[in-house]
């Protein structure tokens, strides 16, 4: 097949169709009324990433309009037409060249209704439920069952507030069935303590297979085919483990500030923002065990064995920085001690990877932008080609920008000499797959909370231990006993964070620089 060959088909059902000849039961396409509920409908999270990733479904014909209808629900004082042009102009500043693009957008706009209302008193979240059972008594005599998909792009401190107000209100009341289901953003807390009271208190309220606690990294394609990457490849099972793995690194780059979301950043930090969940993640899917079988349980059951085998974080193996500048926005605090950059090591104490250091390292303002995991091999043993000095064989996956999966090894240069020199075998997916749109994280995730899957979403126990490797270290920089490091904007960070990497063991290779090939 040609790279041209490769195209996405229209899906018209719900089901969970993947995977179907393992051997396992499958979740069987559900049809009847679906309302899918955004709570924050007005705010920026709603407008950039929620409607536009239900347009793209709706566009691929994940949810057809014979079934599905739309909600935002928010505290603004506006009417559907104003929610609606919102939401239109969103969507055509990314305007595709596809043929009927403003067509499929005012067509997707008319499944939207919006209700306004507070979040913690009954009457709009009353209305909100005589709304939704006025659209699934229309639809229901097609058959099927009723479904009820509410999904909080909201702050954290209304969870509590908002899900009691669905369960009294606005739960699924069919007798033949169906279900209510919950997305939550994150952050999920702001250490352990924070986090299991928010957990016990949507706990109360709803089941843990209605609870699904969003973490975007999850569902973006590289991340996705991680699994797929380490268990159906024989080449990576006698590699995999400490005895040719030095290090590795997760890497999580950004090239500009907090610009205008200073006081928030300030509440939350580097670590909290991105390392204990998004890279922590990464972890986990790098690290684990084989799962019994694809079911979510078993996956989730052996993140779980990877985040309690973690040791406890050591502060020599921490640096923290803050980019020059950060304070002079004005809702940030003169004297703050939140960092922008932190690399710290994480050890896991195990069979598997015992001595291997996993080095978790972001920060905001740096010199590039980009996301990728970086398995570093060891060095050969009797190396007749003396080739040490240009670098390590390494492994790399490239989450974003420009996704690729390219391994660096050495070859021998052409020409008469016996010189080698560093080369890659690379997949880049613009290359290998013209055509193809890779999807928005959001749209997986969303589309496997309608097939109830759940593989791809944080469980209360696998959140417990994350905020449990990181809390301590958290509270001592609230203390004041780490200070973050500054650093000059579009540098690579503090000097000291590459003296720390250099020091667990990592061989940076000089002289060779990975580029995306063109098409």
């Amino acid at each position: 097949m040609r790279s041209s060959d490769w195209h996405v088909e229209k899906r018209l059902s719900f089901g969970a169709d993947s995977f179907v000849d393992r051997g396992e039961s499958v979740n069987f396409p559900e049809s009847g009324p679906l309302s899918i509920v955004v709570l924050g409908a007005s705010g920026d999270l709603a407008k950039k990433k929620t409607f536009p990733a239900l347009f793209n479904l709706y566009r691929q014909g994940f949810l057809p309009p014979s079934e599905v209808h739309i909600f935002g629900y928010a505290r603004s004082k506006i009417t559907d037409d104003d929610l609606k042009e919102r939401i239109r102009k969103q969507l055509l500043q990314t305007k595709d060249a596809t043929t009927g693009y403003d067509q499929d957008v005012s067509e997707f706009l008319q499944l939207i209704k919006y209700v306004s209302g507070s979040y913690d008193t009954d009457d709009g979240f009353r209305f909100l439920d005589e709304e939704i059972t006025k659209y699934e008594h229309a639809k229901i005599s097609q058959g099927g069952v009723t479904r009820r998909l509410f999904y909080l792009a909201l702050p954290p401190s209304v969870y509590p507030s908002v899900c009691k107000m669905i369960k009294l209100w606005c739960m699924n009341k069919a007798d033949s069935g169906g279900w209510t289901r919950v997305i939550v953003e994150k952050p999920f807390g702001k250490d352990t303590e924070s986090a299991e009271q928010l957990s016990a208190q949507i706990g109360a309220l709803f089941d843990e297979s209605q609870i699904y606690r969003i973490d975007h990294y999850l569902g973006k394609e590289l991340v996705q085919n991680m699994l797929v990457l380490r268990f159906a490849n024989r080449l990576f099972v006698p590699l995999w483990n400490r005895d040719n793995i030095d290090n590795i690194q997760i890497v999580f780059r950004e090239d500009f500030g907090t610009e205008g979301r200073g006081g928030y950043f300030d509440e939350y930090g580097i670590i909290r923002d991105v390392i204990q969940n998004h890279l922590l993640q990464l972890l986990c899917l790098v690290g684990m065990e084989k799962p019994a079988s694809l079911k979510p349980e078993n996956i989730r059951d052996e993140k779980v064995k990877v985040l309690q085998s973690v040791l406890p974080i050591k502060d020599e193996e921490v640096v923290l920085g803050q980019y020059e500048g950060y304070t002079s926005d004005p809702t940030v605090p003169d004297n703050s001690n939140t960092p922008t950059f932190a690399t710290c090591i994480l050890r896991i104490h195990n069979e598997r990877w015992e001595g291997v250091p996993f080095i978790l390292k972001a920060g905001k303002a740096l010199n590039s932008r980009k996301a990728e995991i970086r398995v570093q091999f060891k060095d050969v043993p009797g190396d007749i080609f003396r080739c040490k000095r240009q670098g390590r064989n390494e492994f790399v996956i490239r989450l974003q920008p420009s996704e690729a999966i390219y391994m660096k090894f050495t070859v021998k240069k052409p020409g008469l000499e016996m010189d080698t020199v560093q080369s890659e075998l690379d997949l880049s997916y613009r290359q290998r797959y013209q055509g193809v749109t890779i999807p928005e994280a959001y749209e997986r995730l969303i589309l496997d909370t309608i097939r109830g899957d759940q593989q791809h979403f944080v469980r209360r126990d696998e959140l417990k231990f994350a905020w449990e490797i990181f809390t301590p270290l958290l509270h001592r920089i609230e203390e004041g006993k780490l200070k973050p490091i500054p650093y000059k904007p579009g540098s690579r960070g503090p000097a000291e964070a590459d003296e720390l990497v250099e020091r667990a063991g990592y061989v940076q290779t000089h002289g060779y620089i990975w580029i995306p090939p063109t098409l």
